[in-house]
């Protein structure tokens, strides 16, 4: 036997490009926001994270030059040593302020945020209750805690399904430490926790609330807070994490909370200790992604107001949009094949989704993941709107 033997016989990808229906890895060869360049053609992008459209601002462009021309390209340390920054220590000043927290911490990546945080955190004598559907980074989070820690206590629970949650923490030792991990807004079907519920809860239960709010800051709330600000609770939220690579136009991620919760996270976390700090040019085009968010709330509006318009055309068409409240809007299909046949022939008409499938989502309920930027015009959105129909008619969709 050879260890390599594994990649010999995985030909599913292969087969997939023989036939045509390979959706993943396509360059993009220019980029301008809600419209990019792929196969040498101009095609309509409903496939970004990039929600309020700030990588293409030139304000934002212009800070992570300026940060580039003072700093260079890159700390060449971890935050431990010598690679922290005063941009760093401003950044996090003002994204505590920003979510209503003590203090925050910054990490090179969004995913590397939840790692470090939960990793950190988590014990052996810990109870963690976790939504089934929440983001892979948060479940990598807990499993190398289970491995730090040689165990841990772990619990899962429906998808945002209340009475499921109840029944979980009735059966938790009431004196066991524990907390509730949930997405915000749950990255594949635009839906929203249902945070006063779970709030309601954790308090009953006594037990400690951890809010990925990824999707939800920059998208959720009047002035782009995200789900804490939406259902206007605060102080129940103990940790809040957010990453910079959807409306912050940027690469790295933070945690938010109480001063003394963030010391322990900042002097313990693996992955911020061994790893290198977030490059200038990402942390200042951070710094002016959250002044224009704070400054321009308008913007945030507008994307809430594409959102709503497109779950409205959408069902209005026949699609099935699942239980979105955001800008990221699901068509379920419920079939792999059909799913990606559907993104292929969209993709023919110029417009660039996603298909999702297990495991991303449950079993037969696979589907392709729009979502939507505050800079796509209405004449993008009717594009979008007439291929779906289109398409969708000709496979059998609607």
């Amino acid at each position: 036997m050879d260890i390599f033997d594994k990649c010999m016989k995985f030909t599913r990808a292969k087969e997939a490009i023989e036939q045509g229906i390979y959706p993943y890895f396509k360059p993009i060869r220019d980029n301008h926001g809600p419209r990019v360049v792929m196969d040498g053609r101009e095609i309509i992008m409903i496939g970004s994270n990039n929600y309020l459209g700030l990588t293409q601002d030139p304000r934002v462009q212009e800070a992570a030059i300026k940060a580039i021309e003072k700093y260079g390209t890159s700390c060449s340390g971890s935050r431990f040593l010598n690679g922290t920054l005063e941009l760093h220590e401003e950044l996090e000043h003002e994204l505590a302020d920003f979510v209503h927290k003590e203090a925050a911490l910054c990490f090179s990546t969004g995913y590397q945020t939840n790692l470090g945080a939960i990793s950190t955190l988590v014990t052996k004598d810990d109870v963690i209750i976790t939504d089934k559907t929440n983001h892979a980074s948060i479940f990598d989070g807990l499993f190398m805690a289970a491995g730090i820690q040689k165990s841990m206590n772990l619990k899962r629970f429906r998808h945002n399904d209340m009475e499921d949650l109840k029944r979980v923490l009735s059966q938790v030792d009431p004196d066991a430490p524990k907390m509730i991990i949930t997405d915000g807004v749950f990255s594949m079907e635009g839906d929203l926790v249902k945070l006063p519920q779970v709030v309601e809860l954790a308090r009953e239960y006594r037990a400690r609330l951890y809010v990925d709010d990824a999707h939800g800051l920059g998208v959720m709330g009047a002035t782009g807070r995200g789900t804490q600000e939406h259902f206007d609770i605060w102080d129940e939220v103990d940790l809040i994490m957010c990453t910079f690579s959807k409306s912050f136009a940027s690469l790295g991620g933070f945690i938010a909370g109480k001063a003394e919760v963030i010391h322990y996270i900042k002097h313990f976390a693996r992955p911020l200790i061994f790893s290198a700090s977030m490059p200038p040019a990402n942390i200042a085009a951070v710094k002016k992604s959250l002044e224009i968010i704070k400054n321009e709330p308008e913007i945030v509006r507008k994307l809430q107001r594409t959102g709503e318009k497109m779950r409205h055309e959408f069902k209005a068409l026949g699609f099935n949009t699942g239980e979105s409240e955001t800008p990221i809007v699901p068509i379920v299909i419920g079939n792999d094949m059909k799913t990606f046949q559907f993104w292929r022939m969209l993709f023919e008409e110029g417009v660039y989704t996603n298909p999702v499938i297990s495991p991303a989502v449950p079993p037969d309920r696979s589907l392709l993941r729009t979502s939507f930027m505050a800079t796509h015009t209405d004449n993008d959105l009717d594009i979008v709107l007439d291929k779906f129909k289109k398409v969708g008619k000709q496979i059998g969709i609607i």
